[in-house]
Parts: structure tokens; sequence; C-alpha cells
């Protein structure tokens, strides 16, 4: 039996899993993940803990397993896009990394709107002008950090940091170049223009590698602190995002994953290349395949951060039911009314990416009485997330896609009343997976697919099975109309408030 290995460095958490070829899961692993927000807005962590984690749960995916690292036979490394990593000549990493989340650019953001047409980058670069560009981000650092700027040769991503520290060989991802800003669509190559826009030489951006292409081998150092064999083939990984989408079998039109994780993603398949500036453009992993989606800043880190400083009161009662918190907040909310007795939550506490792209965004707790509870704001901030999800699918009807079938994954799933209010408030059945062990499988099949042992994309589903259908309650369609309604309304009314004067 082959075995593969797929890492994926996520937001909240380090995963691994081991998969025995053709379709089996043989071991998982996890270790948690710092990140940082030391200024508002600002969303930071720190890569030596990814890689310690990796070196960490690769011994206990191995000890769990019963495998001999000489029994891997391939490599994938999945994680959040497009996570900035900086090196200086040494290979050192010379700052935390800013997070895909991260909102602090909005300057730079504004000077590359005046400096370029924004049709026009869109049309050449596949996405828009945005928050998420590393260029934007780049800029930042240039402006505030010009000691860290001046020491820069080599960027990248977070799992390309991993294969960094796998292989000693440098290369990046093609979604995080993508994404970046730095690939012309038209040619499929890094484009040294738009590399130059963050005013860096194109030479510190390594070679773009698909993602089942093999980018290196396991070398010496990271045999000796994973534990894994020298001469291991390591592809070239893929976004968290495009990962689990995969592993959930989105590959045909019509069907929509919505991936509940630190944050919240939505995605869809597509063979036609129609840039739009209020979504992101990513290549599927499947070659030839796009894949238009839109993800927030936040998602299941805004709970935790809920849960962290608004509802350690609730503790004891969580303690006697023998539950979780955010099991026993559940418990609160569904014994609210769908609506949450008029309370309306903007879920924007790092700024907001898509569909809005607004750096600037802050959270907002509107309508609160002093009839509302701790399990009102649960429930609003639950129903913000589905209103957020129904804004995106109305974009994506308005590009033309035709959303059919809905999708759901990742932790945030497991709750069942957040699905039904996503069910309610889009109005139509909504599918939970039911084994899908997250972005890390999608990883490991681009590993099997890379170094011939599979040759068939759609056989990842073999470990993903449906589980139950939240059907909509036709009895909160109104209530949710018009919460979605004044949602969009709410943002429309203050979004000036915070735009500079």
């Amino acid at each position: 039996m082959a075995a593969v290995l797929g890492l994926d460095i996520g937001t909240t958490s380090t995963i691994g899993i081991l998969v025995g070829l053709p379709d089996q899961i043989l071991a998982t692993a996890s270790r948690p993940v710092t990140l940082s927000s030391p200024h508002i807005g600002w969303a930071e962590e720190n890569p030596s803990e990814w890689w310690e984690n990796v070196c960490s749960l690769i011994g206990e995916l191995l000890v769990t397993s019963g495998l001999d690292a000489g029994e891997i036979s391939a490599i994938g490394v999945t994680g959040m896009l497009p996570a900035v990593v900086l090196l200086d000549a040494r290979g050192k990493v010379l700052r935390p990394s800013i997070q895909q989340s991260d909102g602090r650019c909005g300057a730079e953001v504004a000077e590359l709107k005046a400096a370029w047409d924004e049709r026009a980058f869109l049309e050449r670069a596949g996405n828009g002008i945005n928050q998420q560009l590393v260029t934007a981000k780049l800029r930042w650092i240039e402006r505030h950090e010009p000691r860290v700027f001046e020491q820069i040769e080599t960027v990248f991503g977070s799992y390309d940091y991993i294969n960094y520290r796998l292989t000693g060989a440098r290369s990046v991802e093609q979604n995080w170049a993508l994404e970046a800003g730095f690939v012309n669509i038209a040619t499929d190559t890094i484009d040294e223009e738009l590399v130059r826009l963050a005013h860096i030489d194109p030479r510190v951006v390594p070679i773009k590698r698909a993602s089942s292409e093999i980018m290196g081998l396991v070398d010496e150092r990271g045999a000796s602190e994973t534990g894994l064999r020298i001469g291991t083939p390591v592809v070239g990984g893929a976004a968290d995002m495009i990962a689990s989408a995969l592993g959930a079998g989105v590959i045909d039109a019509g069907d929509v994953l919505l991936k509940f994780g630190g944050a919240v993603d939505i995605l869809t398949a597509t063979d036609v290349v129609a840039p739009d500036p209020r979504l992101f453009l990513d290549y599927h992993l499947v070659p030839g395949l796009y894949m238009p989606n839109g993800c927030m800043s936040t998602g299941g880190s805004a709970l935790n951060w809920f849960v962290k400083n608004l509802a350690s009161g609730e503790q004891h009662a969580a303690d006697a039911k023998g539950c979780s918190l955010h099991q026993h907040l559940d418990h609160l909310a569904e014994q609210k009314p769908a609506g949450s007795d008029g309370l309306t939550i903007l879920p924007y506490m790092l700024g907001e990416k898509t569909p809005i792209h607004d750096p600037a965004a802050r959270g907002v707790i509107e309508g609160l009485t002093l009839s509302h509870d701790i399990g009102h704001l649960w429930r609003a901030l639950l129903e913000a997330y589905a209103y957020a999800i129904r804004h995106h699918v109305e974009v994506l009807i308005d590009m033309g896609h035709r959303p059919k079938r809905f999708l759901v994954s990742d932790g945030g799933a497991q709750s069942t009343i957040w699905m039904q209010i996503v069910a309610d408030v889009l109005g139509a059945p909504v599918q939970r997976l039911s084994g899908h062990p997250g972005s890390c499988i999608g990883a490991a099949w681009s590993a099997a697919i890379g170094v011939g042992l599979e040759h068939d994309w759609r056989g990842v589903t073999r470990f993903v099975q449906f589980s139950d259908v939240l059907e909509p309650r036709s009895a909160n369609a109104t209530l949710y109309d018009d919460g979605y309604r004044r949602y969009r309304e709410l943002y429309d009314r203050i979004a000036p408030v915070w735009r500079p004067r």
C-alpha cells in the first residue's frame, strides 16, 4: 500500500493526514496556531510555529499509523492564501507573516487604484485591486518597515515556506502567485511588470509551480527535523480553500462549497475565465478548470474571539451540561427567534474582503436593547455570516453562474443551528459532508497525482461521504429576507464613517 502525506498550514491550526491509497485515512493529527492582531486590522502569525507544528505532528502521524517514514511516497502542503512570508539572504524569516485577512494596507490599495486603471489590471492579473494583493502589503512594509523591506530576498506564502523548510528549494504555488497579483492570466506566467508594482526586484519571487508538480525532494535538514526520508518528493502545494473544495467534489458547474473554517469561503468550479472585481479568481486543482471564490476576513476566528472575550461567564453552565462553550451558545441561540429580535451584526472585525473589499470596515452591533442577551448576540453573529454568504451567491448569479447544490464543510459545519440558519437565509438545502478531513486531503491527493500513484482527480471523493441535508424552513423566509435587507443597508449607511476624510 502506497501512502502520501498531506499537511494544512491553517489560520487556527496545523493539520496533518496520512493517506493509504486508494481510499484509507491512516492517521490525522493537529496542533493549534496563534493568530496575533497587535494593531487594529492586523493579522499575523509566526512561521516558525507552523514548522514546529509540522515537525511534531509528523512524528505523531508515523506513530499512530505504524508506518515507517520510508513508506511515504509523496508530500503535499496546503495553507491559507495569500499569506506573506519574507526571507533574507540567509533564509531567515524577517518578520511575522502577514495573513490573508490582514487589513492594514488601505492606503496602499488606494495608491494602486490611483495609478492603474482597475479594469485593465483585472483583465491582466485576473483579480481586482484590493487588500488581498501581496503588492499592497509589500508597499506597506516598504513605507513602515524600510529596514525589513531592504533585506527581502524571497517573498512567498505559508505552504511555500513549509516546502522550503522540507526541501531547501524555493518556489511559489500557482494560486499564491495569482492572488498575489503577479500572474498574467493571458500568458499564465509571472509578469515582471506586475511584480515591480510591489517595488521589489522580480528575482525575489521564486519560480511558479503547478499544484501537483514536483517542486523538490526532502533534503538532509528537512529529514533530520521531521523524521521524513531524504529524497521524498514534495509537490507544489495548494491553496487551502481550493484543496478543500476538491475534497468535497466541487468539480462540476453548479456545485458550491461553503467552507466554515477560521474564515468563511464560498467556491464554485468553471472552465471559463471571467474575472470580476468582487470575487477572487483561482486555478482549480484540476488542470483546465478555474475556481471563482469569495473569502471573508473572519468566520470561526470571530466566533472564537466572541467566546474568549464575551462568553467566559457561560463556562460554568457549559460545564454543567457537559458540552463545549460553543455548543452551549448554540443551544442558547436555538431558543431565540429568527432575526434575533431585530439585532443585526456586521462581522467585519478585520475589515472585509469579498465582495465589498473594504479594509476600513469594522464590526458593528446594531439594534441592541436591554431585552437582548448573549443568546441573541450569538445567533445574530451566526446570521451575519449567513447574510454575507447570500451576498456572495447573488454575486455569483450576477456573474453568470447558477448554483445548484450547496455543500458545507470544516469545523463550523458541525453546528446544526448555524447550518440551518444558512439554509433558511439562502432558501436552499444545505448538504453536510461526513468524514471530510479538510484541506489536507486535497493536498495529499495532489501529491498522489503528482508522483503518478493516482490519475483521477475525482478519486479524492472516496474519502468524503454525504451526511444530512438541512432543508430551508419557509416560516423564516420573510424574516430573513428582511434581515438580509437590513444587513446590506446597515453597511451602506455606516461605511462612509470609516472612510478617510
